[in-house]
């Protein structure tokens, strides 16, 4: 599967589509922001020129179809109000998974709903993954309630071996 053909979703309300470099703003935000990362365990983005990086490193990664990652912006306004993502394919690329972050104002509101419901759905039908894992911290309790509500299925005897802390759902086709 050629990933090019992937590069922009749309739902309903939403615009699913790849970074720009104009997004290196909201890519700081959303990776330095101690309230957006209180339950992810990365380094955190210090500056727009490493935004601007790690902006390139996705785009590139997407390119050569080792992952995809999309902005998300409201149908009505371009600008990016989050992200979600499908990396870490086995090699057969029979499971992947999937990453999301999303603006506090804008939680709550469905729109992580609506963006993983169109990622599932392409992950499944047009990328041919069978699994889908989701690595969330065991007290993120708005990403458990949205991977539930999404059908997947805490797997206890699956660790994170980076993280401790984090619990893996997962979801078969």
């Amino acid at each position: 599967m050629e990933f090019t053909s992937l590069s922009n979703l749309s739902t309903t309300r939403l615009q699913l589509r790849p970074l720009k470099l104009s997004d290196d703003n909201e890519i700081f935000v959303l990776r330095s922001s101690g309230i957006i990362n209180q339950y992810i365990s990365r380094k955190r983005t210090s500056d727009k020129e490493e935004a601007l990086q790690f902006i390139n490193k996705v785009n590139n990664n997407f390119k050569k179809n080792e992952s995809l990652y999309w902005g998300i912006n409201l149908n009505e306004n371009p600008q990016l109000i989050g992200t979600i993502c499908l990396w870490n394919f086995t090699e057969d690329g029979k499971t992947a998974e999937i990453g999301y972050e999303l603006f506090p104002e804008f939680q709550g509101k469905g729109i992580m709903d609506e963006a993983l419901k169109k990622v599932i759905k392409t992950a499944f039908q047009k990328i041919g993954v069978n699994t889908l894992e989701a690595f969330t911290h065991k007290n993120n309790l708005r990403s458990k309630e949205l991977l539930l509500r999404n059908n997947f299925v805490h797997a206890p005897d699956k660790k994170d071996e980076d993280d401790e802390n984090n619990i893996i759902f997962v979801l078969k086709k």
